[in-house]
């Protein structure tokens, strides 16, 4: 970011800042395990998928909380929605991932449809292309 009044701040950075300060806030008041290990030893947030589980979680009830843990808050819950995108950004990065591996272990995008509870293997091969095109241009 640039303190030069005449040069426009990037976009980019700003959501950015605000993603990691979303990660660091929900890291800080809600990790557990070797989350908050990690956290304590080298301030290392997790990832979004994991800061997302962890405030539906507590959120939601499906956490018991243990004494002196805080529960979720509106800041908290603006926190896991600001890290939507990059949630959907890594289970996409995944999705991908396990596509290319079950089609390099020879699976057949039949197989590859059934599995996914997709309609045909053209269905399959469709998702594909649009999981590389959509992991290829979205920064992130």
């Amino acid at each position: 970011m640039t303190d030069d009044p005449f040069v426009a701040p990037d976009p980019a950075d700003a959501r950015a800042e605000r993603r990691y300060l979303a990660l660091t806030r929900i890291t800080a008041r809600h990790a557990r395990g070797d989350l908050r290990q990690r956290w304590e030893q080298s301030q290392m947030p997790m990832g979004p998928l994991d800061a997302l589980r962890q405030v539906v979680d507590v959120a939601g009830g499906g956490l018991a909380l243990r004494e002196g843990e805080p529960g979720a808050d509106v800041d908290d819950l603006a926190a896991a929605l600001t890290l939507v995108h990059s949630a959907r950004a890594e289970v996409d990065d995944l999705e991908i991932g396990l596509l290319e591996m079950a089609r390099g272990r020879g699976m057949t995008w039949q197989q590859i449809a059934f599995s996914m509870g997709l309609g045909s293997a053209q269905a399959a091969r469709q998702r594909h292309q649009r999981l590389a095109a959509r992991t290829d241009a979205e920064p992130d």
